[in-house]
């Protein structure tokens, strides 16, 4: 682990799931009463761990509060970079695809690149109903990978959070020579690094608490977390 000592509260706000098929201002409004909420519990950084928040929200959550916010965004610049294919796919929700963060990264990094897109209508829906592993979702899968791989695309690119729980499915429908990308690694080095430079991160060895909080049934990110932890429901 990179971080063995520290504890983490986790919160899902399922009940107003999927962000990216909301206005920016209500995701705005949301991701404040969450930030809130953290602040309450004495959070002393916080990961915005939503593509759609981070596009729409986390400069408001920077401007506003002083402790610091880790984003999440599609990575766009790995997959344009190393493509041998110059086409890669981008799977995430209409919130993510349509913000300005988005594309002013994909004309950055992308030039000369076919990026196709793709609106992930319903997987999230899905995934909190508990359906991650449905004929639904495959269904839903292949139809959206095919006109990326009618591009002969050789990157796929997650551009939700909630996605990576489908790469087990994703590898499984796509050729092997198309790589999957999401940015959880990253966000943890990341993590670290901006603990490390405001002297935050917790050197004294002690056994790290975990919470895991949703606000609708507890019972499906208890599955989707694992045995090892269970959620307790919380109406936020």
């Amino acid at each position: 682990m990179l971080m063995p000592y520290e504890s983490s509260i986790y919160l899902a706000d399922s009940k107003h799931a999927p962000y990216g098929e909301k206005s920016k201002d209500r995701i705005i409004d949301l991701s404040i009463k969450n930030t809130e909420y953290l602040l309450d519990k004495g959070c002393k950084l916080i990961v915005v761990a939503c593509n759609t928040a981070t596009t729409n929200a986390i400069k408001i959550l920077r401007e506003t509060y002083s402790i610091p916010f880790i984003g999440i965004e599609p990575a766009i610049k790995p997959a344009a970079l190393n493509t041998k294919t110059k086409a890669i796919g981008v799977l995430a929700t209409k919130g993510t695809l349509s913000s300005d963060l988005f594309h002013s990264t994909a004309n950055l990094y992308a030039i000369g690149i076919k990026v196709v897109e793709q609106v992930g209508e319903g997987i999230v829906s899905l995934i909190e109903q508990g359906k991650t592993n449905s004929p639904e979702m495959n269904s839903l899968l292949e139809y959206y990978l095919e006109p990326m791989l009618n591009a002969d695309i050789d990157y796929l690119v997650l551009g939700c959070t909630h996605y990576a729980y489908l790469v087990p499915q994703l590898v499984d429908l796509l050729p092997k020579h198309v790589k999957i990308i999401d940015s959880g690694e990253a966000v943890a080095k990341q993590t670290k690094a901006v603990l490390v430079d405001n002297q935050l991160l917790c050197v004294q060895k002690r056994k790290p608490n975990f919470q895991f909080i949703s606000n609708a049934n507890p019972q499906v990110l208890s599955s989707l977390i694992g045995e090892k932890f269970d959620a307790t429901y919380l109406d936020f």
